[in-house]
């Protein structure tokens, strides 16, 4: 009895499980194909980097993964694991605009939840994380590589992953290479939620 009983709870946290998953992931009326692919595409374009960095902590020299200015308190395999889950979280928050939960706040958020959420609420914080991440990743990012300089014109460090050359260079770069694509792609689908908003309001004030 035992066992089934087990069983049974463990099919149905499966089946709560994927109702979560269904519910995050899909998409509202009106969203077009091409908003669809964008916002399921910047999930996988994190990742890569993210698997990187925790690989360098569990295989490699994690106190040297892009550690930057890190408090002495912090250890830096925490640091990196940190890092990679808030990018990713961050990187799933564009799903929510072109999912239900991107329009109506979700039953278990305090005082908002079930209520409508601003158009701009979403559209400007979007709007900003893409032209940040774009100017970022898309622009200074590969001006960095390309001249071989940090920011401040001093030659990027020899023990910078990019310099290491061979196999271990070639999977820095295809890790990171990605993100490149992370700042358009959410401009992308920051346009087409705003489109899909500001019509379904038109739409409401003309009946």
């Amino acid at each position: 009895m035992t066992n089934s009983a087990d069983l049974i709870e463990a099919t149905a946290g499966i089946g709560r499980l994927r109702a979560a998953w269904t519910i995050a992931h899909a998409p509202v009326d009106g969203v077009p194909r091409w908003a669809r692919i964008a916002a399921y595409s910047i999930p996988f374009v994190v990742l890569p980097s993210g698997f990187w960095r925790i690989a360098n902590v569990v295989f490699g020299d994690g106190e040297k993964a892009g550690m930057g200015q890190v408090p002495d308190w912090l250890p830096g395999w925490a640091y990196v694991i940190l890092l990679s889950i808030v990018a990713e979280l961050l990187a799933f928050t564009a799903v929510g605009l072109i999912a239900a939960w991107g329009e109506v706040f979700p039953r278990w958020v305090p005082v908002l939840g079930g209520r409508t959420v601003p158009t701009l609420a979403a559209v400007i914080p979007a709007a900003l994380g893409a032209t940040v991440l774009t100017m970022l990743w898309t622009v200074i990012g590969v001006v960095i590589q390309i001249a071989g300089i940090k920011l401040g014109g001093d030659p990027l460090p020899h023990d910078f992953p990019g310099n290491a050359g061979g196999w271990s260079a070639f999977i820095f770069y295809l890790a990171y290479a990605p993100l490149v694509l992370w700042g358009p792609l959410l401009g992308i689908v920051t346009v087409a939620y705003w489109r899909r908003r500001h019509h379904a309001q038109s739409d409401i004030d003309e009946t």
